[in-house]
């Protein structure tokens, strides 16, 4: 399988989305990918009741705790990595999360539109400095 390892969507390296709860599709805290990753888990977000609730709604209940998958259920305020898809449907919906644009793999942009990261960025983007 190959690894797809690591670039943000702004050009930079990767960096962590959350250790705790552990997130990512590895469970290694970043939002990185490979190519058996149907659901391209790289969007790195922070969770919100709007959101929780439009996923649950969507037929994923990350809230709810599942000890067999070893999986706490997550709270408002909780980072995770969200696959690209959600993400966008949230977006379009009206509740997206904010994103860490640092910590959200370039493979994004594969399937959500930059200006709609930037929008939601947990931290505004300034100007290039150069």
């Amino acid at each position: 399988m190959h690894l797809v390892a690591g670039r943000n969507v702004l050009g930079g390296p990767l960096r962590a989305c959350s250790y705790d709860p552990v997130t990512g599709y590895f469970r290694d805290g970043c939002c990185r990918t490979r190519d058996d990753d149907a659901g391209l888990h790289v969007v790195c977000a922070r969770m919100t009741a709007d959101f929780l609730a439009f996923s649950a709604k969507q037929g994923n209940d990350l809230s709810t705790p599942r000890p067999e998958w070893r999986f706490a259920g997550l709270q408002p305020g909780d980072r995770w990595c969200l696959c690209a898809r959600r993400w966008l449907e949230a977006y379009e919906a009206g509740v997206a999360p904010p994103v860490a644009l640092e910590a959200t793999h370039e493979a994004a942009l594969q399937v959500v539109p930059l200006h709609a990261l930037l929008a939601c960025a947990l931290q505004p983007v300034g100007p290039d400095p150069s």
